[in-house]
This record gives C-alpha cells, structure tokens and sequence, in this order.
C-alpha cells in the first residue's frame, strides 16, 4: 500500500500543478442546485436582452438534469424530486420561449407540482421569485413592515441582529413586498394555476411573539416624522448599493444581486442603467463549464480553492519555496481585505480577512481566512514582508470569537434565537450566524497547527470547551457548512487534536467509535445530504472521496498506528482515486450552502481533502 499511497499523492500533485493559472490561482465550478441556472434564464427574459444562446445552453443543462419523472432534484438520493427546484425549472423553461407547453416532460413537472401542493408549499425564496413576475400573491409573503429596518442596534431586536446573509436578501425583498412589484413582459408564461388556494397564513407563537417584538419598536419610533415609510425604503436601497462590489454584485453572490436588481427596478431604475446592466454582466462572469453544459455559480469559489489546494501541496511536501506555491501565496495576498465591513461593527478589529470569491472584498469569514492563512503560514515565516499580512489575518480570526468561545462564519454574536422565527423558510439555518463545531474545529486546527498555539491559551481552550459541549449524544458533531456529521466530527477531532488534546480524551475517543460503526462494507464513508434535514446521520450507498477522507483523517488523529478500520478506509479512499469510483461518487454533494435547499458540489474536494489525509498518513505512519 506504500507505494500505492506515494504514486497517488505524486500523480495528484502533478495533475493539481497543470490545473494552476498562470496568475497562481486553481478555479474549480461551485456546483450548485438548478436555481441559479433557472433564475438566469427568468431575469434574462424579464430584462428583455438580447441572449439567446446563453439561454439556449441553460435550457439545454436543465433538461439533461431533469428526471423520468419529470422532477428536479437537489441531491441525488433525494426521493422523488424537489419541489421548488422543478418550480423554478418550469417556470424558466416556459418563460425561454423555447420549449413547447405542450413538451410532455413539461407536462410531467406540472403534474409533480400540482401533487405536492403547488406554489404554497414551496421555499419562501422560490414565492419570492414567482411574485415579482406575478404568479403569487403578495400578501401571503413575509408580513413584517420595511420600517423594521430602520429600528436602532440599541433596541432588543433590530434588522442588524439578523446574519449577514439574512440581511444580504431581505434588504431587496423587504422593497419588493412593500412595493407589491411585479414585471411582466410579452413572454411571461401564466402558471397561476398551478397555485392552489389558501385560507390566510397562521402563525406559531414564536412567530406572533417575533411580530410582537418588532411592532413594539416601530411603535416606539413613532415620534420621527410621517416620511418613516420612505426613509425605510431609501435605507434598503442605500443598503444594496453600497455592499456592491467592484463587479457589479451584490455581496458577490447570484441570489442577492438577483433580488437587488428587481428591487432597483422596483425603486426607479430603468433596465437599461448603467448599475443593472453591470449587476446583470457579473452575474453572467459567473458561468462555468460541468460536463452537463454551462452552469451559473452562486457565489465562485476560486479564493477558497486556492487557498485550500496551496495548503494541500505543502502539506503533501511541496516546499513554501517552489515557483507554483509562491504564485498562489501572490494571488492570495492580493485578495486580502482592506476594507471594513459589517463585521467590524461587533469585533471591533482591523481588517484582515479572506473572503470566498475573487470579487469579494467587504465580506470576509473566518473559514476562508483561516484557510489562506494556513497557506501562507510557511512563506510569511520565510519572508519579512509577508509577515504582517498573517499577522492581520491572525488577529481577524481571534477577533471573529464568539461570547460562547465558538467561531461563526461570518459576524460575531449573531445569536438571537428569536430570530429563527422569521417568517422565512429555512430561518432557523440562516437567520443567525451562531457558532458551529465545524467553523469552531477549524479554527482550532489552524491556531494549534499555524501559530503553535495549546489548548492553554485563554482562547484555544475556551474554543475547545464548547466544542466538547456541542458533542451529540452518539459521539458525533454537526457540521453546518458540508455534510454534515461526518464533517462536523472531522472538524472537531482534528481541531481539538492539533491544540493537544489527548487521543485518550473520552470525546474523541467516542467520535472514533462513532466513525468506525458508520464506515462502509467497501471500507469507505458517505453521508446523504438528508443529514441535515433529520439531524441525525443519514448514510449513503456509496462512499465519496471528501468524506472517506474527511472520517480517515480523524481516525489517524487518534491512532498511534493504523487501525483495520484505517487499512481498510485507506484501500477504498485509493480506490477512488484511481478510477474503481463512479460518477455518483464523485458528483454528489457534500458542502452545504443552507440546509434542505442549497447543497454544492466543490469539483475541488476530490483532490484537496484526498491529498491531505494520503499525507497525514504517510507522515505519521511512514
């Protein structure tokens, strides 16, 4: 198996090499569900431009996605279909103009929807999407006031408790509802009838205490004068406009700049300025190539796979002083954050982040920073004038510290559980950026494997204390940004590994039985994305090359020497990566944007994850 292990991280690292830019970077697709593609082919058509053949090629991709049964999927083992993403396809299908409403596979996702419950039942950003071109009914979406933006930071519960992405989407869609904006053009295909009826919307009691709480403060606002109404809506607007980044997007993904383009439209802005037509020219920079045609990318991840891959050569042996390293140290440095952004508000400290996409540049997480860190650790080492670019980056990430010792992703403190309430779908995940055990474990292993820091450290061992609290009953962690327990389990281990603690300690000892009793008959290890929908580990019928990597990695942690269970995860990781794994394998989905909705497969992360535990076990195994 030696030899084998060493050929693997040798062809690895040649192939990872040829895939570099000549700038030092490597872009891989971020995968993501039909939505994008979908709303690309919508907002095109509603904007009435002249792009035919970029519709053409989306049309194309979202057949060859569609299933037997006339469904869309988000993830493969997904039972029968999901039905906001065949909403979305439907409805941009029909609006190409290319495609019959006659066309039998049509006919099949109308039947799908109609059976699940039509319009009603689907995600709160997909009824957002069909009111704006006005295939739902406004009232029945989102029944707080736009004057809820404009309450201070100093009352209870304020738009700026929200997370950073919850404030990045409801910004445009508080305009839009306020304003009941529809667009419709010549083409806009009438699919109301596919909505079903409804009484009026009931809410729980978290939901009417939430509307309580944000009453009493408009209320209480009542002594500003009559023009609140329209000093809220200027907020929203000023709001989008000034996280615009430099290529026209919105906080740099697809879904808010989708949103915000209607909500300039809705506002006053014509199709035709300047600010819509760049917005629109940098979502269609998002485009990438997958063996099933073009896809759009919600938010390109060419910063996160650099950072990772760099890390990735070096630990597999490649020295901070080869040419290829040195670029993608370059490249990185350049997309350091100089500026402020929202999260200076509660951490008070310089900027220094990273951020996940090239565009990037206000809205940093501590996942990315850390991740570049860890790839310039070596060279900022080596020379002087690097150094203070780490060093800005190190006191980022401790300043990113939640009051509970635990890392969020992007903004401290963001921790009201009332807010779970918002009347949105899928709040519960992203309407707070609370502290996670995979955010928290790597963090740890950066600070313990980087800066040589112990669980000594005030800070280290505060972090390691929660993390030892969030362990599940079972032995196991949630992840929240990949899938999802197998990740969050390989997030902590390693984390609490690299700051000293023992092997013996009886958390990780747990979560090593736990990984040995969910390993594969094939030796390897995979996790559905219905994980995160149960919260509770949901296993796959195959293994995938990032989780068998992901549980290996963890288990040689612990280990003093290899284990069965190592021999044999380490016989099926090589077999993945020498061809014996499928398309399935290799394709499914083991990030996760928002749980039960956006799930990413990172092209990227049959090499990264792979390469990095072959290492680790060929470090301390020999």
């Amino acid at each position: 198996m030696k030899k084998n292990i060493e050929k693997t991280i040798r062809n690895m690292k040649q192939h990872l090499l040829q895939m570099q830019s000549a700038e030092g970077s490597w872009s891989f697709c971020f995968e993501n569900s039909v939505m994008t593609d979908a709303y690309m082919i919508i907002l095109l058509r509603s904007l009435e431009t002249d792009e035919n053949e970029l519709i053409v090629r989306l049309v194309d991709r979202l057949w060859k996605l569609q299933t037997g049964e006339g469904t869309w999927k988000l993830f493969e083992d997904e039972k029968e279909g999901n039905l906001s993403s065949t909403i979305e396809a439907y409805f941009a299908l029909r609006y190409s103009g290319m495609v019959s409403e006659e066309d039998k596979r049509l006919l099949r996702a109308e039947q799908f929807i109609e059976r699940k419950g039509g319009f009603h039942k689907a995600h709160s950003i997909t009824k957002f999407m069909l009111a704006v071109h006005g295939q739902f009914d406004w009232k029945h979406l989102l029944p707080i006031p736009i004057e809820f933006l404009l309450l201070p930071k100093t009352f209870p519960l304020n738009f700026w408790d929200l997370s950073s992405y919850a404030r990045g989407h409801l910004a445009p869609m508080m305009l839009l509802k306020d304003q009941r904006f529809t667009i419709r053009t010549s083409n806009t295909p009438y699919i109301q009838n596919l909505s079903r009826p409804v009484d009026e919307m009931r809410y729980n009691d978290r939901e009417l205490r939430l509307f309580s709480k944000i009453n009493e403060g408009i209320q209480a606002l009542a002594s500003i004068p009559s023009h609140l109404h329209q000093q809220a809506r200027q907020f929203a607007l000023e709001y989008m406009l000034q996280r615009t980044e430099r290529d026209g997007t919105y906080l740099s993904y697809f879904s808010t700049t989708f949103y915000m383009i209607y909500a300039l439209l809705a506002t006053g802005y014509k199709k035709t300025d300047s600010i819509i037509v760049k917005a629109l020219h940098g979502l269609k920079e998002m485009a990438c190539e997958t063996k099933k045609g073009i896809h759009i990318q919600n938010s390109p991840s060419t910063v996160w796979d650099t950072a990772l891959i760099s890390y990735a050569l070096q630990e597999a042996g490649m020295d901070a002083g080869e040419a290829s390293i040195e670029k993608s140290v370059d490249y990185l440095l350049k997309k350091q954050h100089f500026k402020y952004g929202d999260w200076a508000y509660e951490s008070g400290v310089m900027p220094g982040g990273w951020g996940f996409s090239e565009s990037n540049s206000i809205h940093p997480d501590v996942d990315d920073t850390t991740a570049a860190l860890r790839a310039i650790t070596y060279s900022a080492a080596d020379k002087p004038s690097i150094r203070p670019s780490w060093d800005r980056g190190v006191e980022w990430t401790f300043g990113l510290q939640n009051r509970d010792g635990g890392w969020p992703a992007f903004e401290k403190n963001k921790t009201k559980t009332i807010l779970t309430s918002f009347p949105m779908d899928g709040a519960e995940a992203a309407a707070i950026d609370p502290s996670t055990p995979d955010l928290t474990g790597r963090a740890l292993e950066f600070l313990g494997g980087r800066t040589g820091l112990s669980k000594d450290h005030p800070k280290v061992k505060k972090g390691v204390e929660w993390l030892k609290l969030m362990q599940q009953d079972d032995g196991s962690w949630y992840g929240r940004w990949g899938v999802c327990y197998i990740y969050g389990t390989w997030a902590a281990v390693t984390g609490m590994n690299a700051v000293g603690v023992l092997p013996s300690d009886k958390h990780l000892q747990r979560a090593k039985v736990w990984l040995e009793s969910i390993q594969q008959k094939d030796g390897g290890w995979g996790e559905s994305c219905y994980s995160d929908q149960e919260k509770t580990f949901v296993p796959l019928p195959f293994s995938t090359p990032s989780q068998t990597a992901w549980a290996l990695e963890s288990l040689i942690c612990i280990e003093d020497k290899p284990t069965p269970a190592i021999d044999l995860g380490m016989m099926a990781l090589l077999g993945l990566m020498n061809g014996t794994a499928g398309d399935n394998a290799k394709t499914y989905p083991t990030g996760v944007g928002l749980p039960g909705t956006f799930y990413i497969h990172y092209h990227s992360y049959q090499w990264i994850w792979p390469l990095i535990t072959l290492s680790r076990y060929k470090e301390k195994y020999g």
